[in-house]
């Protein structure tokens, strides 16, 4: 192994600045890094002695806390590959991704979680403690370790068909990633970056954790999402945040109620929005709010979170993506008349490619090392991205990817529907998942019942948030669905 590790950024903190406070997190955990190096030696000797090897995967279900990043940087440690998952994820989608990494063990932060706890009851997992806390893990699965140590990371996405996707992240993919966030928010060890970004998802991983261990900053971290405590973090010293729409107008929304038009005695210096496209409106409301400029970003899980992102003043009209990051390239594939066509870049934050998937790999990867993305955009004279669409159909809601043909999939499985489809629709700062089902006038299920049938199969930021059910859907003379068509088609029946 050569080159810079991920692990590297946690291990050059240990040594300059033992005592300086690095986590916090909602179960009273207040580790400064000397403590964090403690808990990742613990647990790494925990799972060497359940038969975990370099080359090996390891599934940490989880949510935000402190002992999942000490599960993160153990297993970068002792040169196996972290997995990390929302542990609000169904059953089912874990055991599809269990089933196809093929983990030598699988870890749950069940003191943080309850949805965690559950699938550790399910998977029947010990419990285990230590200086990291208490902690479930899953053994013995067979040890298969993979030859190729670049891979740091593997983050599933199920992609477009509805199977499991794993994401290689190599050290170098992450290492590029901190040190590019930590550049482009000039950040430093007096920072304190607030985590409510899910750090199993690729923008909390790198642009929070990777960037803080980077910067030598603090983390605060939460598991779920609260207003009250974010208003509350944000009067006692935070001082960048990164969010999604949806979060930032709570936030405001909250803080009306408590008397108060803009955010008060805050000490933030950098916010950021990403994961839904912002409305100029909106944009200048949230800046009036908080004070300070609004930046806006673009990326994909398979290039480490970032391709582009703004260094905007505040005030600024632009609602573009920015810039590529330094580093990056962008450009347009095959553009129409308006410039307009698929975004592709290329650099050292492409990912390395899909776990166990040549054939998607080769889709995504071409031979010039460029990402096919497949979200259409045009660059303006600037150099700036504009994001026009997603030509892969994916929805953002509340921050989390939500692929159409996953959620058909659990209607479709229900006896009583003969099919469905699934589409995304712009509210306040969001994306709403709606579903549009198809049913015979003589067997149509109960509404409630079925709801109840795809919620057992679907995490809750999955299933949607209103379903039509009709005996017919706009079709074409083949067959298939016209998605463009079902919003108007059925805009009498939205709420």
């Amino acid at each position: 192994m050569t080159g810079d590790r991920w692990h590297h950024f946690l291990d050059a903190q240990v040594t300059t600045r033992p005592d300086v406070l690095a986590l916090t997190d909602n179960g009273g955990a207040s580790w400064d890094y000397a403590t964090l190096d403690r808990a990742c030696a613990a647990l790494g000797a925990e799972m060497k002695q359940a038969g975990v090897r370099p080359g090996d995967r390891v599934v940490i279900v989880a949510e935000n806390c402190a002992a999942a990043v000490a599960a993160l940087f153990a297993c970068s440690r002792m040169g196996a590959v972290a997995v990390p998952t929302n542990a609000r994820q169904a059953e089912g989608e874990l055991a599809r991704i269990i089933d196809h990494a093929r983990p030598a063990a699988v870890l749950f932060t069940s003191a943080a979680s309850r949805d965690a706890t559950s699938h550790a009851k399910h998977l029947k997992a010990q419990e285990i403690s230590g200086v990291y806390g208490a902690l479930h893990l899953a053994t013995p699965y067979d040890s298969n370790p993979d030859p190729d140590r670049d891979v740091a990371v593997l983050l599933y996405t199920t992609g477009t068909t509805g199977a499991p996707k794993g994401v290689m992240l190599t050290h170098g993919n992450l290492t590029f990633g901190g040190r590019t966030s930590v550049g482009i928010r000039d950040m430093t060890e007096d920072d304190v970056i607030y985590g409510v970004l899910p750090l199993t998802h690729v923008f909390g991983l790198s642009s929070i954790v990777t960037a803080a261990m980077c910067a030598g900053a603090q983390i605060r971290f939460e598991a779920r999402f609260s207003a009250e405590r974010l208003y509350q973090a944000l009067g006692q010293g935070v001082t960048l945040l990164s969010a999604v729409p949806q979060m930032h107008a709570l936030l405001m929304q909250y803080t009306r109620e408590q008397g108060f038009e803009t955010l008060q005695n805050s000490a933030l210096r950098y916010v950021s929005s990403g994961a839904a496209p912002l409305d100029p409106e909106w944009k200048r409301k949230a800046e009036a709010f908080y004070g300070v400029a609004l930046q806006n970003g673009y990326g994909l899980t398979e290039t480490t979170a970032g391709v582009c992102v703004t260094q905007s003043q505040i005030g600024d009209p632009d609602i573009s993506v920015g810039p590529p990051l330094p580093g990056v390239e962008i450009k347009i594939g095959q553009p129409d008349s308006e410039d307009i066509g698929e975004v592709l870049s290329r650099g050292a934050h492409v990912m390395k490619g899909y776990y166990r998937n040549p054939d998607a790999t080769a889709q995504a990867l071409d031979s010039d090392g460029w990402m096919h993305t497949g979200d259409l955009g045009r660059i303006d004279a600037r150099g700036f991205l504009h994001i026009m669409g997603r030509s892969k159909e994916l929805i953002i809601h509340g921050g989390f990817n939500v692929y159409p043909p996953e959620v058909e999939a659990a209607l479709n499985a229900h006896p009583q529907v003969i099919q469905s489809a699934v589409v995304g629709r712009m509210v306040a700062g969001d994306e709403q998942v709606l579903a549009f089902v198809q049913v015979s006038a003589d067997d149509a299920p109960d509404p409630e019942e079925l709801r109840q049938f795809v919620a057992r199969q679907l995490a809750g930021y999955k299933r949607p948030a209103q379903i039509v059910m009709a005996t017919e859907l706009p079709a074409a003379p083949t067959g298939k669905i016209l998605r463009h068509r079902l919003l108007e088609v059925f805009g009498d029946q939205l709420t």
